[in-house]
């Protein structure tokens, strides 16, 4: 599941993840609606922008680790955002990539929860 408040971020990932074989069962332009499809599609992993309307990063990570504790949340956030990726971590993120990022940035955190 990519979830980014950005059509091109979404599509950016989406492209380059399933060049890599991975599948992409969804998107989500906000928290709100990636709990909504977290909670329909049950993916194998997530990656969840920090800044979004309606309902930020963060507060959608908790909400679906609380809804399911073993998800796999991969935080993707722009530079300087620092105190946000570790209240993350600590929300239970199992990772987090910086934007911009290069495409073996990006694998390389996702082949770890294959």
């Amino acid at each position: 599941l990519i979830v980014d408040d950005a059509a091109f971020m979404r599509m950016s990932i989406k492209m380059t993840i399933e060049k890599h074989g991975f599948e992409v069962v969804g998107e989500a332009e906000n928290g709100k609606v990636a709990l909504e499809k977290y909670l329909e599609l049950r993916p194998d992993i997530v990656t969840m922008d920090i800044t979004m309307p309606e309902m930020s990063g963060i507060d959608a990570l908790k909400a679906i680790m609380k809804a399911d504790p073993s998800a796999i949340v991969i935080m993707v956030s722009a530079m300087g955002q620092e105190l946000l990726v570790k209240e993350a971590i600590l929300s239970g993120a199992k990772s987090f990539v910086v934007k911009p990022f290069t495409e073996d940035t990006l694998i390389k955190a996702l082949d770890k929860f294959k």
